[in-house]
């Protein structure tokens, strides 16, 4: 017998006949003999309302009380989903996240998990009940408050779970049956893919991917912990996320599954570009830039340097970021203006990433032309240009991405004719 976690999205527990569905697909899991722990998140829209409610009371929240009130959504679901699994003959047990042993640092809203203490877990699994803990919360190990970890942090969770109890698997379940070579939403063509790396899902879920969170990925890859991802509206296989060198042992047939040139095309809409225009070109100016933007908690994505004009000794400096820390960046590199002394910064939200992503990269030439070339036939201008050993991604128009998505697709041949991917909720979560 061994131990499943398994986390259940907010389309997957969006109303009380979802929650049934998903308390008999736990309880088939332990009848089959398993030990199941089970993370959910909000039901639906509940965190997005909860926010808007929030903003509606108060322009300005403190975080405190903001992630004291986003962690109801989870509460709700938790109760709601050991109730309906009491009532097909199981015993379930709900806990938040701090009863769950989340401990996390205390920055509210985007709380990093420092450590799990399962224990009062391990006692309920022992005295063989199904475990049910909320999702994208904590306890934070300084101050004692409620933490919140922020978007996608239910996956975090699962997999932090999982490592502590040392389970045999994560189960993500959401609305799409595993990962797929681009949004089904875009291209109805995308086929699922068998199984990924580690280091190919950090690429896809680092540009856009919405299946995965990035920071769930990457501590499952620190513990050497297997993801499966699967739909909890269907029965179909999903995909697997596991080591480099255990990709191929997955297929459909049960064959060595050839590793694929490239894996999927990721997309992202949610960033934005700034550009400091006229920078003199000095020892110590990039770095201050930079520096004002980490101690402001903004993560940067591409960054371009144009070379000096020979004129005026001054450079341009363009970088990308979260649309949601635009102003937040723009606020804290207008400081910088005086002591820089750069001309000015223009900011532009309307834009977006494409990248494709593929371990078989590495050992095949012509990859960047083909994309490239691609983006050109269909009129595609490339606005920057940022790659790693894996993964190629530019920077387009954002009217422009869904047709950057399906080029890249069909340059690479990822499409299939058979079946069209189903979304079986909205969310692709």
């Amino acid at each position: 017998m061994g131990i499943v976690v398994q986390k259940y999205g907010g389309s997957s527990v969006a109303d009380a006949t979802s929650i049934k569905r998903v308390a008999q697909r736990i309880v088939e899991t332990k009848k089959a003999g398993n030990d199941v722990v089970v993370v959910v998140s909000a039901m639906g829209d509940t965190t997005d309302e909860l926010i808007d409610l929030a903003n509606q009371v108060s322009p300005l929240p403190p975080g405190r009380e903001l992630d004291m009130l986003l962690t109801a959504g989870e509460r709700i679901s938790m109760a709601l989903l050991a109730m309906a699994i009491g009532n097909l003959g199981q015993e379930a047990r709900s806990f938040t996240g701090s009863q769950a042993g989340v401990i996390t640092d205390s920055i509210h809203g985007k709380a990093k998990i420092i450590d799990v203490t399962p224990g009062r877990l391990q006692s309920a699994i022992d005295d063989g009940a199904i475990v049910i803990v909320a999702g994208f919360q904590g306890v934070s190990q300084t101050t004692k408050d409620i933490t919140t970890l922020g978007r996608g942090g239910s996956d975090t969770t699962a997999v932090a779970l999982a490592a502590a109890l040392n389970a045999d698997v994560c189960e993500i379940y959401t609305d799409v049956d595993g990962i797929f070579t681009a949004d089904p939403r875009i291209v109805p063509k995308a086929q699922r893919i068998p199984a990924l790396s580690y280091e190919e899902t950090l690429e896809m879920a680092a540009n856009g991917a919405k299946i995965l969170h990035l920071r769930c990925v990457e501590y499952a890859r620190r513990n050497s912990m297997p993801i499966h991802v699967r739909s909890s509206f269907s029965n179909k296989t999903g995909t697997w996320v596991v080591a480099a060198e255990d990709v191929h042992k997955y297929s459909e047939e049960g064959q060595p599954m050839e590793q694929a040139i490239i894996s999927g095309v990721a997309h992202d809409r949610s960033e934005a570009k700034i550009t400091i225009v006229g920078v003199p070109d000095k020892v110590g100016n990039a770095a201050a830039i930079l520096r004002a933007l980490g101690d402001a908690l903004i993560n940067v994505d591409m960054i371009v340097q144009n070379v000096s004009a020979a004129a005026t000794g001054r450079t341009d400096i363009s970088f990308t970021l979260p649309g949601s820390d635009g102003q937040t960046a723009m606020t804290a590199l207008a400081r910088l203006k005086d002591s820089v002394g750069f001309e000015q910064l223009l900011y532009n939200d309307a834009v977006g990433k494409v990248s494709i992503v593929g371990a078989g990269m590495r050992s095949a030439p012509g990859i960047t032309a083909t994309f490239f070339e691609a983006l050109a036939n269909v009129g595609i201008n490339i606005d920057m240009i940022s790659t790693s050993e894996i993964r190629i991604s530019v920077v387009v128009a954002e009217d422009q991405v869904d047709a950057a998505v399906n080029a890249a697709h069909d340059a690479f041949e990822l499409g299939s004719d058979e079946v069209e991917a189903v979304v079986y909720g909205g969310t692709g979560r």
